[in-house]
């Protein structure tokens, strides 16, 4: 079985500030608001508010360079929150032996921008899927050089007090297994979660392969991108408005696959989707985001949000949550036509 949620548990907010090259993920007390459901991250003790958010990038993206913040820090507030910053690196497997003391000062680095001591998870971040990575078709002993290196450096900035856990983003299933096996061999940690994208159009590998690395070595799912980049959100049911992402500089690539066959064929799925939302008195965003919490595979969804009212309106979808049905999910399925087979039943 996966966690159960905690339907008791304080309400918390979450909010990603810039932090390059760490991200942080803040889950902050606001018992005024939603009553958000706490889960576990994967099999760890660590538990984490089922949203998250993404607002900050959204808004540098545009321009935006000057972020307000309050010391809440220093108020005794740092044990209510879950911190996480990710590290990126170009994965080329030359320098192999730099891993260590890339991971060890890239995240010194960012603990020190953000005047913090520690962090609760580390994510080590893959390289764009898009961009050749020089290594890939090496030999299998490079790859497991790789992983090791990786682990081994996750495990001493652990053991330095520099961060609680340590996790993965945007792996491969394959790579998440020879991680752990190469923590079990030599005595080292473990990741304890992956970043995945999940949402209505993209589910294979959250909804088939991460459940049975969880049974498996307790790995969670931390997921991203609940509306598709904004795809699911209702905008495009008309091709591509002006100011929207997709007619930005740069996402040319996103403005194509809106426009494409495959494209207009998710649309005329989404307008039926709207009349479930309609008819559950809900946004078309807001469905698309309860969709998502309602797998309890997925120990937090992290949201993005260009303004205060989307912000307002993706965190009202945790009331939409109770509604989703087994009929109403069924119903969903038939329409997306593209539920993923999984060979077992991990719930036996």
């Amino acid at each position: 079985m996966y966690p159960e949620s905690n339907q008791d548990s304080p309400a918390r907010l979450s909010h990603k500030q810039h932090a390059s090259p760490g991200m942080i993920y803040s889950h902050f007390s606001q018992p005024n608001m939603f009553s958000f459901f706490d889960r576990n991250l994967g099999k760890s003790g660590l538990r984490v508010s089922c949203l998250g958010l993404e607002i900050m990038t959204l808004a540098y993206e545009n321009g935006i360079n000057l972020f307000d913040t309050a010391e809440v820090y220093a108020a005794g507030k740092r044990s209510t929150l879950v911190i996480t910053t990710k590290i990126f690196w170009g994965g080329n497997i030359t320098v192999i032996l730099m891993v260590f003391a890339l991971y060890n000062a890239g995240l010194r680095a960012s603990l020190d921008r953000l005047q913090l001591e520690y962090v609760d998870v580390v994510f080590a971040n893959r390289p764009d899927p898009n961009t050749p990575m020089e290594g890939r078709q090496h030999s299998s002993l490079n790859a497991f050089c790789l992983h090791s290196s990786t682990v081994r450096a996750m495990t001493h900035v652990i053991n330095q007090g520099m961060a609680m856990y340590w996790g993965t983003s945007r792996w491969s299933s394959m790579e998440i297994m020879e991680a752990y096996s190469v923590a079990r061999q030599f005595n080292l940690i473990p990741p304890i979660c992956e970043q995945a994208e999940y949402h209505m159009f993209q589910r294979e590998k959250v909804e088939v392969q991460l459940p049975e690395l969880f049974h498996k070595i307790g790995v969670g799912a931390m997921t991203w991108s609940p509306l598709a980049c904004g795809i699911i959100s209702g905008k495009y049911d008309s091709g591509v408005p002006p100011y929207s992402r997709a007619s930005l500089k740069g996402y040319q690539w996103m403005k194509d696959k809106i426009l494409s066959e495959e494209g207009r064929r998710q649309q005329a799925k989404l307008k039926e989707l709207q009349a479930i939302a309609e008819r559950l008195g809900c946004t078309l965003p807001q469905l698309a985001i309860a969709w998502c919490l309602r797998n309890e595979g997925v120990s937090s969804v992290l949201l993005g949000a260009s303004s205060t009212d989307q912000l307002m309106e993706n965190l009202a979808a945790i009331q939409v949550l109770p509604k989703l049905s087994s009929s109403i999910v069924h119903e969903m399925d038939s329409i997306l036509g593209n539920k993923p087979y999984s060979k077992k039943d991990y719930r036996s």
